[in-house]
């Protein structure tokens, strides 16, 4: 299984990548279906400037239109960084089966950092969470883009002084 998970973070990863080459945050994921990606997508919220354009929102929105249901019950999601409040509500109302993800979020983390919303028995669906699956790697895209957008940042303030 271990195997499988880390061929789908992949392909998460290449999405992050996408993301990454628009300026946005590098998050990305992907919506498998009986072993096939059915849906993909990457961060858009400054693209867009649309707050809730995060990369699990996205791709969860293609496969509802794509399987012409918002119940997602035996699908699996792939995301490179662990899901935020609004994106594990979006898991549990589209009922997705599974949740893998790379890179804890010590900021916004639901997943099993801050809290776990994805498996609350207060809910009426809670979903198998497997986490750190290739998290060096997922962890190092964000990391990277923060590190230089701090120095375009401190480069931009000194050429304005």
């Amino acid at each position: 299984m271990e195997l499988i998970d880390e061929k789908f973070m992949r392909a998460a990863i290449e999405e992050a990548k996408k993301a990454r080459e628009y300026d946005e945050v590098p998050i990305g994921a992907v919506i498998v279906l009986e072993g096939n990606i059915i849906a993909a997508a990457h961060n858009l919220r400054e693209t867009e400037q649309n707050s809730i354009a995060h990369a699990e929102i996205l791709a969860i929105e293609e496969a509802c239109k794509k399987l012409g249901t918002w119940r997602l019950e035996k699908a699996e999601l792939y995301v490179t960084l662990e899901p935020c409040p609004m994106c594990s509500g979006a898991i549990i109302l589209s009922r997705i089966k599974k949740v893998v993800y790379g890179a804890s979020d010590p900021k916004a983390g639901c997943a099993g950092t801050l809290m776990n919303l994805l498996q609350d028995e207060r809910f009426n669906h809670q979903s198998e969470v497997v986490d750190g699956v290739l998290k060096e790697e997922c962890g190092m895209l964000l990391s990277q883009f923060f590190r230089e957008l701090r120095e375009k940042k401190k480069m931009e303030k000194q050429n304005n002084q």
